[in-house]
């Protein structure tokens, strides 16, 4: 890997179905800074990846200056916050937003691995729907009731919260989508199909080679 310089782009290991890599993928977008994707084969994790950070894990942002931010909600902040979207940032930090970023990051996302890959936890059926309702009363009852009263989570406009919960409860409508489509969480479905649906995530989810980042 070429080392960094004034006249790089930031360097951006990521994973294109990794939900922690959509959301910094999409606050990068919405911060309109350019940066390189580089596109990482998970059983097979680049040298330059782990000298960066040893976890192992995306999303990795390398800056042209060499610094290293390894966290996705870092990440998040880096972009926003030096953007002319800083309202996508201060929105996110009322105690409402940061709440629900813990439970998402928190309890429903154990229990939506465990709903999804219940063989890797070696779950019966039954103990797979438990995880699947503890899920729904984790995160998705509390996001309805926010979202019911506001179609955002930053009120009128979007903020990062949305960002950095939305690739998550996709995957998790992804599972059953017929299930998913009857629960009674009105707002939160529409709420996920405008998301869904943007030009935001479309840009976000090109495959490398589709469209330049």
């Amino acid at each position: 890997m070429n080392q960094p310089s004034d006249t790089a782009l930031p360097l951006l290991y990521t994973y294109r179905r990794c939900p922690y890599a959509m959301r910094a993928r999409m606050a990068l977008l919405v911060a309109q800074q350019p940066f390189e994707a580089i596109e990482v084969v998970l059983r097979d994790k680049p040298a330059a990846l782990l000298a960066l950070s040893p976890k192992g894990t995306v999303p990795v942002l390398q800056l042209t200056d060499g610094q290293v931010i390894d966290e996705s909600w870092d990440i998040m902040g880096w972009a926003l916050q030096r953007s002319g979207c800083v309202s996508w940032w201060t929105l996110a930090q009322s105690n409402q937003n940061l709440d629900l970023l813990r439970r998402n990051d928190g309890d429903f996302k154990h229990h939506l691995d465990r709903y999804k890959y219940p063989q890797r936890y070696d779950l019966d059926n039954g103990q797979r729907d438990q995880h699947r309702a503890a899920a729904v009363a984790a995160l998705l009852l509390p996001l309805e009731e926010r979202l019911t009263s506001a179609p955002y989570l930053g009120g009128d406009a979007p903020c990062a919260t949305d960002l950095a919960i939305f690739p998550f409860v996709r995957q998790f409508a992804a599972v059953e989508k017929a299930w998913f489509e009857a629960l009674a969480l009105p707002a939160v479905q529409r709420w996920l199909a405008q998301w869904v649906n943007s030009p935001l995530f479309e840009t976000c989810m090109a495959k490398p080679g589709q469209k330049p980042i």
